[in-house]
């Protein structure tokens, strides 16, 4: 008991006073914690009602940007990690001891990409941070001990997994696929291409709502996740395999109304939006640190 209350204290030290939701009062907003480039590393929170529900990756500074937006890990439903790279997952282990000085009384899922023989899979990257025996963070063990007492408990989860164990085909890459689902907001998710690491697109149903979140190309369901998407949120960061003037294609046979990107990087932007205008015909704009949009 000792223990947990000093590493509660420790891990409040470094907090910021926390500022009032910059979002407005519509209620679905989604905000950049981090748009990437030379910021915080990509990171984007959903609120519902004023309170902060789904956290889509947590990369470098994004843990700060979280506090900064007045956000609260004790609100959220579920975090989403596109892939297991440092700038979508470095900043987990600060978001995780900073929940200490909070009163979250339920677990918090997390899901994630399956692994392969290059990267772990997301259960596996979960256990190998905060397993209380093996873990490079183990004095936070508690988030995944069975045996301890705390109802406030990480869940991690790899998108797909159960569908494999239950003896259906091995390839989820080809699917879209279901993930958390409660009262307030339903999730789903595509694998895409990314090199030789698993990662996903997202997608976020809330209300009447629906937010994408896309990286890299897919096959035809990637067209089928984002389609009629209220709001698609793109990183331009791999131009090689989801260039500009693919997005825009994408976007517009998709039927999306509006399109937000990053990162911003010294002189992408221009070149960018004229390549986009090109080819979509809804509204299209660069996101920037704690910035909010309205679906």
């Amino acid at each position: 008991m000792i223990a947990r209350i000093v590493m509660v204290l420790l891990s409040s030290a470094w907090m910021p006073a926390v500022a009032a939701p910059a979002c407005g009062t519509a209620p679905v907003q989604i905000q950049a914690l981090g748009p990437g480039g030379q910021r915080a590393a990509g990171a984007y929170l959903v609120w519902i009602d004023g309170k902060p529900r789904a956290l889509i990756d947590i990369g470098t500074g994004a843990a700060l940007r979280f506090r900064e937006a007045g956000a609260n890990v004790a609100d959220l439903d579920v975090i989403l990690l596109t892939r297991l790279h440092v700038d979508r997952t470095a900043d987990l282990p600060v978001l995780v001891e900073s929940s200490l000085a909070e009163n979250r009384d339920r677990p918090l899922p997390l899901y994630g990409p399956s692994g392969n023989k290059f990267m772990p899979s997301t259960v596996t990257f979960v256990r190998a941070l905060f397993d209380n025996t093996r873990g490079a963070y183990r004095y936070l063990g508690n988030f995944l001990n069975p045996l301890a007492k705390d109802t406030y408990k990480l869940r991690p989860n790899d998108v797909g997994e159960e569908r494999r164990r239950l003896g259906a085909r091995r390839a989820p890459d080809q699917d879209i696929l279901s993930a958390f689902a409660d009262e307030r907001l339903r999730t789903s998710a595509v694998y895409v291409a990314h090199g030789s690491a698993p990662a996903l697109a997202w997608r976020v149903d809330a209300g009447t709502k629906g937010i994408a979140f896309i990286e890299d190309s897919g096959s035809g369901s990637l067209e089928r996740l984002v389609k009629n998407a209220d709001l698609l949120i793109v990183n331009l960061s791999a131009p090689a395999t989801m260039p500009s003037s693919a997005v825009a294609r994408l976007a517009q046979t998709a039927g999306v109304k509006r399109l937000v990107l990053s990162p911003r990087l010294p002189g992408n932007e221009t070149e960018a939006l004229d390549s986009i205008k090109k080819h979509f015909a809804g509204l299209v704009a660069f996101a920037g640190d704690l910035e909010c949009f309205t679906p």
